[in-house]
């Protein structure tokens, strides 16, 4: 059995429907995510498993009990907040504290429960400071401790690391892959940042407008989106519309108008006919010379339309002879500001024929 059930639950606010008729289950020990662009209604369901908000219909079940009715003190639930929440007259142990007295435990668990739970997040020399004395970093590691102090069977984080800098944020995305691994404690985690969701999570439910469109494992997300929407979310990806002419056990044969034919694995249910896109990511796609001999058989030539240098890697948009645009990735690998194509530039384009996959929704 899941820890948690989320059984076709929905939420209205007047004629504005935030959560429509979602069924998720999170097993016990998974680092969940839900995932997707502002408004998609993760944060509200995020409040209802908290106990926060109550659902208009449907059911919220946490090891099987219906949490219809209980309030969110009486929930064996802790959520961590963007603005960390903590109390700037207390202490960084009272901060952490503060549950366990609520909760009426005697002062010597809860001296050794603190001490445990600043070992989790690595500051068991800052108990005795004030939130003002710490940094964005600490004061969002401070909040964890609280949150996993009284030992909840769930821990709810809404956009935690979201006030952090870049480094930072990196940072604390592999402090916090450990410390939930350390603490073995469910943590369902709301974001609309696709990189720290494909980082963080065992598994991910990309939200879109209420629904959810995809429930999977980072690598299945990001590798085989079930449809346009999850595709075009979850980082770079270059669509083309195609038609299929040709399905077989191990590939489809697409055409592209004025561009010839496209090779790509084989998808279930999909037939000779279905219009739709071809969907790639720039770092599947080679680009080369136009005179260098290329032995793939999805090879196109094109020009460098745009690119886009971020220091690692730059990204190359390609204008194909039938105006479409498709990216390609190259590694700057070499020392300096490596360039390795201008903008109007003649270039060839190539993918393995294993590399696309067919959208028609």
């Amino acid at each position: 059995m899941a820890l948690l059930e989320i059984r076709k639950v929905t939420r209205r606010f007047g004629s504005y429907t935030a959560v429509d008729n979602v069924s998720i289950s999170v097993e016990t020990g998974e680092f969940f995510t839900l995932l997707g662009p502002s408004g998609c209604g993760k944060t509200t369901l995020l409040r209802m498993i908290a106990g926060f908000d109550m659902p208009d219909s449907g059911q919220i079940l946490l090891d099987g009990e219906d949490m219809m009715g209980t309030p969110p003190e009486k929930r064996p639930v802790h959520t961590v907040f963007q603005t960390y929440a903590l109390f700037p007259h207390m202490t960084v142990s009272d901060n952490i504290s503060f549950p366990l007295k609520m909760a009426g435990n005697t002062p010597r668990d809860i001296q050794s429960r603190v001490m445990e739970a600043l070992d989790n997040v690595r500051l068991s020399n800052f108990g005795n400071r004030f939130p003002h004395e710490l940094s964005g970093g600490q004061k969002q590691r401070v909040a964890f401790a609280r949150g996993l102090v009284n030992r909840p069977r769930l821990l709810l984080l809404d956009e935690p690391l979201g006030a952090l800098d870049a480094k930072l944020r990196e940072e604390m995305q592999i402090e916090l892959i450990n410390l939930q691994k350390n603490v073995g404690v469910t943590f369902v985690f709301v974001t609309h940042a696709q990189n720290e969701a494909l980082a963080l999570s065992h598994r991910i439910a990309v939200m879109n407008q209420g629904n959810v469109e995809q429930v999977d494992e980072p690598s299945k997300i990001y590798g085989f989106p079930r449809n346009r929407f999850v595709a075009d979310f979850i980082g770079k990806i270059s669509m083309i519309n195609a038609l299929v002419v040709e399905t077989t056990p191990s590939h489809l044969k697409l055409d592209i108008a004025e561009l010839g034919e496209v090779t790509t694995i084989s998808k279930e249910g999909i037939k000779v006919g279905d219009k739709g896109v071809m969907a790639i990511r720039p770092e599947q796609v080679r680009i080369s010379h136009p005179s260098d001999e290329v032995v793939l058989k999805n090879h196109f030539l094109g020009t460098v339309h745009d690119l886009l240098y971020v220091g690692d890697v730059t990204t190359y948009i390609v204008e194909l002879a039938n105006g479409a645009h498709i990216k390609a990735l190259l590694p700057n690998s070499a020392p300096g500001r490596a360039k390795f194509f201008e903008v109007g530039d003649r270039v060839g384009v190539s993918w393995r024929q294993d590399a696309g996959i067919f959208l028609n929704d």
